[in-house]
């Protein structure tokens, strides 16, 4: 099965999205229809929707997509991680069978300790007693936050998203290299190859990506990591048949069992994806 691990769906009539400028050209409606296409032409079986939107509302709503579509094969959702009745709230979530984790949108958090505050450890010990997986979205200065997590929750499987944000714009990977060796240590974490491209400026060729992509590879290997194309967001640098040429020219030659796991068998294997 082939999955597109990382992907986004908004209704801007629906729900307003703070992060999103009026003029951005991302401001106007993707949904389901547009995205499913997509795969088909190229050959994908699903997708994993990540949520946009920091309101419990969206998470609703993308289950909701999901019940009338079967491409979506999972959805990691919002939770306010430090609400008293977060138990009842993912218990709720959890009757449906495609909701599959839980994101919040760290990097935007004014406390750079965030994490590792008590009362979002509280939360996240309540995703970790349900097995339900956390997507980490943040930039390599939290980055090495991550394995003091780990040491607090064992048990929490973690994916980082879009290998952490690092600066490939800017081709260097200090900092990110390090850190990111750190985090690869901890057994239960995955990473997502996602979001690169928007990193790498509007001049980006696949060969930016190449260091980066090679460096998680030899850190995670294919059983942790998995491709995605960060839809809608791409857009801003190429369109989603050239995120996935990209990654593609970026990975280099690989056997396909080594493809098929970064394509969709380890997304399937870590979402528990039906």
């Amino acid at each position: 099965m082939r999955i597109d691990a990382h992907q986004h769906f908004w209704d801007i009539h629906r729900f307003g999205y703070p992060w999103m400028p009026g003029e951005s050209p991302l401001h106007r409606n993707f949904l389901p229809q547009q995205l499913e296409t997509i795969l088909k032409r190229n050959r994908f079986d699903g997708s994993v929707v990540v949520q946009a939107n920091v309101i419990i509302e969206e998470s609703h709503w993308l289950l909701e997509l999901a019940s009338q579509h079967e491409f979506i094969r999972g959805v990691v959702g919002w939770v306010d991680l430090t609400d008293a009745r977060l138990g009842y709230t993912l218990d709720e979530l959890g009757r449906h069978p495609k909701f599959k984790g839980v994101r919040h949108l760290v990097h935007d958090e004014p406390d750079v300790n965030w994490l590792l505050r008590a009362d979002v450890l509280a939360g996240l010990q309540e995703l970790a007693r349900r097995g339900i997986p956390y997507d980490l979205l943040l930039r390599p200065p939290r980055l090495k936050l991550v394995p003091r997590l780990a040491e607090r929750l064992p048990e929490l499987r973690m994916v980082i998203d879009h290998i952490a944000k690092p600066p490939i714009a800017a081709q260097t990977m200090d900092g990110w290299a390090e850190d990111m060796e750190a985090a690869a240590k901890i057994p239960r974490l995955h990473c997502k190859l996602s979001g690169m491209i928007t990193e790498a400026g509007q001049n980006w060729k696949a060969g930016h990506l190449r260091p980066y992509v090679q460096h998680v590879m030899k850190l995670f290997g294919p059983d942790r990591l998995m491709f995605g194309s960060d839809w809608p967001v791409c857009t801003l640098a190429g369109t989603w048949k050239e995120v996935l040429a990209a990654f593609t020219q970026a990975l280099g030659p690989q056997a396909v069992e080594v493809r098929e796991k970064l394509l969709g068998a380890t997304a399937v294997k870590f979402y528990r994806l039906d």
